[in-house]
């Protein structure tokens, strides 16, 4: 007895006990872990986000108005790429994974599971909200679930374009966030540039999308996002609105499905063409930093004087 006491005080109790169930419960495969975080990352991040319109819009202004969604949406990025960052990479967004496939940097193979995730994440999301705002959708539209007109509720979940955007225009619309939102993503993410500091990551992608809701938003919803959109509008198709989420603006669901795929690209391409292909060769670096005296390591510079032996 006396030695058991002394193992408990020792700190050592778990090397003498068997395995607990929590432990059995351990995930190792790569893929399933993967899954799971990415699927639960983007549930937070759109459960964040799609409140934040729900409020806005079953509130009449006064939860809110259009820079809350903005603001809402950008810190539930934030927060999810705190939730899965570091196990799935919390991308959160299909055209995210196409571009890092494309580039080399996510195998292909991965591909289907992370839409899968990023779509049911979406999805669930969409039904959380549902039941959440049930009472305050049905007060605020009568019972009566439309995609538009002064009452409309089915913009709660995906997007739809403003009256007088055209498909051309919104396809523009939807290419050019989701290349400003790739662009950016590939600086914040070279370590050789001006790379967010570690730990600020979810901080750094956050202000990025709400500089693009603050700026090229009222188009369309900025979607830039297939699985985001898509997830809800399919929800939204079962709960009540119809086949008229399909048909709205013109046919409009296939755009934001479609154009941020190529936006996405494209961004990354630009980014890579005008800066990331440019950098200087590190060996090459380390050679001349070594022979001229002219370059000298910042650590060596302190109180904005160089410090060079002569």
């Amino acid at each position: 007895m006396k030695q058991e006491v002394s193992i408990m005080e020792d700190g050592r109790i778990q090397d003498h006990m068997a395995p607990t169930e929590v432990f059995r419960l351990k995930i190792k495969n790569e893929c399933i872990r993967v899954a799971l975080a990415e699927t639960l990352c983007t549930f937070i991040m759109m459960v964040f986000g799609l409140g934040t319109v729900a409020q806005v819009v079953t509130g009449n202004g006064v939860f809110g108005e259009y820079f809350s969604i903005n603001v809402g949406f950008g810190l539930s990025v934030a927060m999810g790429v705190h939730v899965g960052g570091k196990v799935s990479g919390a991308h959160m967004n299909a055209a995210v994974s196409f571009t890092m496939c494309v580039f080399g940097r996510l195998r292909w193979k991965m591909f289907p599971l992370y839409v899968f995730a990023q779509f049911l994440g979406s999805f669930l999301a969409a039904g959380t909200i549902f039941l959440l705002y049930y009472d305050a959708i049905h007060h605020y539209c009568g019972g009566n679930f439309t995609v538009s007109g002064p009452k409309a509720t089915a913009g709660i979940f995906a997007t739809y374009p403003a009256p007088y955007i055209s498909i051309y225009t919104g396809f523009f619309d939807q290419v050019l966030g989701t290349a400003m939102l790739l662009l950016c993503l590939m600086a914040l993410a070279d370590q050789r540039n001006q790379p967010v500091m570690s730990g600020g990551e979810p901080v750094g992608v956050g202000l990025l999308v709400l500089l693009i809701g603050v700026s090229l938003g009222s188009n369309s919803g900025y979607a830039i996002n297939p699985t985001r959109d898509l997830g809800p509008r399919v929800f939204t198709l079962m709960a009540g609105w119809g086949m008229e989420v399909f048909r709205a603006g013109n046919g409009w669901w296939w755009v934001p499905l479609v154009a941020p795929f190529i936006g996405g690209v494209t961004g990354a391409l630009i980014y890579e063409a005008f800066v990331e292909l440019h950098h200087p060769d590190l060996k090459r670096t380390k050679t001349q930093s070594a022979e001229d005296p002219e370059c000298v390591p910042l650590e060596k510079c302190k109180n904005g004087s160089t410090e060079m032996s002569v």
